[in-house]
């Protein structure tokens, strides 16, 4: 089960101090199963403060280094936020919505698809230069934009923005459509969807949580530039050693930058 909000600033309360240098870091979209389990990767594992979140209410928070960003009140999107100098210096964009059981993923702020130029527009300009969009890890969580792949003109404009890292992990496999089939054939795709239990390890959807490592160790592995991580890609680090496949793929030394800090197991940087 993928932790609530509340489960993730609890467990980053007894989190113990680290050493490693830290960086500002901005998360847009928390909630949902994939936003819960990136959020408590990125939390607890001390590299980023401050953190914080958007909401679209109050949420008390009462954790160091942990603050939220209440945008309610600047209106509908982010095309007329003001601008924030030195809000973060990374940024983590994620779509799926909050899980309505999940009382406290209510107050979160999530983005629309449509709303990502201008919610980059107004990161850039409040000092992010680092940014990772996140698709949905489930198919059916999409919404309709992201089941063709947001490779439009609106990902070009992003691409453009000038930042000094931008990442796109394409998490979300192609839907299978029911659409248009008769109850006959309604009935045999229900029967044979018992035997997607039965697939091999290797071709199963991976986890929110599987997905969440990936993205800790591309946000602190990647290097200038744009860089795309596409399903298959993301499969492959996922089920081996995430920061070893992601230098492989980027044509990385076995040393990390200073400024993303050291990750367990590592070699410490000249």
């Amino acid at each position: 089960m993928s932790p609530s909000v509340g489960q993730v600033l609890e467990a980053h309360g007894r989190r113990p101090p680290t050493t490693a240098p830290r960086q500002r870091l901005l998360i847009a979209g928390a909630g949902g199963v994939l936003g819960g389990a990136v959020t408590h990767r990125l939390i607890g594992s001390g590299v980023w403060q401050p953190v914080t979140v958007l909401t679209r209410e109050p949420l008390q928070v009462a954790l160091k280094g942990m603050r939220t960003l209440d945008v309610a009140a600047w209106g509908d999107g982010p095309a007329g936020w003001p601008v924030l100098p030195a809000l973060a210096d990374v940024a983590v964009v994620m779509f799926e919505p909050p899980r309505p059981y999940h009382q406290r993923e209510r107050a979160l702020w999530t983005p629309t698809p449509q709303q990502l130029p201008a919610l980059a527009r107004w990161l850039h300009a409040s000092g992010v230069r680092e940014l990772a969009v996140l698709m949905p890890h489930a198919a059916g969580r999409l919404p309709d934009a992201l089941k063709h792949g947001l490779a439009n003109l609106d990902e070009a404009e992003v691409a453009q923005m000038d930042f000094a890292s931008l990442l796109w992990l394409r998490t979300a496999e192609t839907p299978r459509r029911a659409e248009g089939l008769t109850p006959p054939q309604r009935l045999a795709a229900w029967m044979l969807g018992i035997f997607k239990y039965m697939v091999p390890d290797d071709q199963r959807p991976l986890r929110a949580e599987q997905l969440a490592e990936v993205a800790d160790a591309a946000l602190r592995l990647a290097p200038r530039g744009v860089h795309v991580l596409a399903p298959e890609l993301l499969r492959t680090a996922a089920r081996g050693d995430a920061q070893q496949v992601l230098r492989t793929a980027w044509g990385m030394t076995e040393r990390v930058p200073p400024e993303r800090g050291t990750m367990p197991g590592t070699p410490p940087t000249s």
